[in-house]
């Protein structure tokens, strides 16, 4: 067999930190490349896209949600002329949207190559909770006015029923558009948002008053998380209504709702909580 000498498509997970936490195969690959798009709106690095044109030593294009899923011909155009990268804070594979490209790169026969890494998926486990008794992840989106998604109280409810941890993933809101300005087609954006811990929490205890199946109360064990992977990074334990007024610091934040602890478990728990 001859080497595959068609372009590549390259997946790069940039992890958790910062410029540095790249894995050399995947440095190596990204400066081979022509183009470099930066996916940024499922997560956000600890620094800005400056810092990483500057060690990778190449321009990297921003590439927001409306390129990724509706334009993601330029991505796959590009792949089909010369090597590619297409760079994920954390995972490829941590946001769904990314297995989409794949696909659609694997339709025009394109090499894709996939380069992992740290995502807040598996770091979590920095807390001390054994990442085998997690159960499904949920995503906590912010309310707007009269819109309270609440489809994870029993995704919740399934884990607490059986005894599993929840990571709840906390929502970004970056480019987006207020209704006014969509309506208009004015192409101006809001300044970004990201979901603190102390938000997460006061809409959980909403939809626990609202449901009222007693998944979980203020009394709930839990763990805040700000900047996992980060040197500035802060864990904090307690009860739900403990952590209510917790500063965090800057985003981004998580939360998990305990299940039950092994002795480890808890040791581990009452290291964090704030003395």
């Amino acid at each position: 067999e001859g080497e595959d000498t068609r372009p590549t498509l390259f997946l790069v997970g940039l992890g958790l930190g910062d410029e540095k936490d790249i894995t050399v195969r995947a440095l190596e690959a990204v400066r081979s490349c022509e183009d470099i798009y930066l996916e940024a709106y499922t997560s956000i690095l600890g620094v800005g896209r400056e810092r990483l044109e500057e060690f990778y030593g190449k321009k990297i294009i921003e590439a927001d949600r409306d390129m990724v899923e509706g334009n993601a011909e330029l991505i796959i155009e590009s792949a089909k002329k010369h090597n590619t990268a297409f760079l994920v804070v954390g995972d490829p594979f941590g946001a769904t949207t990314h297995t989409d490209l794949v696909l659609r790169a694997k339709e025009e026969n394109i090499n894709v190559q996939v380069l992992h890494n740290a995502s807040i998926m598996n770091a979590v486990g920095a807390i001390g909770l054994q990442l085998y008794t997690f159960g499904q992840t949920v995503s906590i989106v912010f309310w707007e006015g009269n819109s309270k998604p609440d489809s994870f109280y029993h995704k919740i409810k399934q884990n607490r029923d059986i005894g599993l941890h929840t990571l709840c993933l906390l929502d970004i809101k970056v480019k987006e558009q207020s209704i006014e300005n969509l309506l208009r087609n004015r192409k101006i954006y809001e300044p970004p948002r990201f979901m603190t811990v102390n938000q997460c929490i006061e809409q959980l205890l909403e939809t626990e008053e609202k449901n009222g199946e007693n998944v979980f109360s203020k009394d709930t064990l839990c763990v805040g998380c700000a900047r996992v992977g980060q040197p500035s990074q802060c864990i904090v334990s307690g009860t739900m209504e403990e952590l209510l007024n917790v500063d965090f610091g800057g985003p981004l934040h998580c939360f998990v709702l305990c299940g039950d602890m092994h002795p480890l478990e808890e040791d581990y728990f009452n290291m964090w909580r704030q003395k």
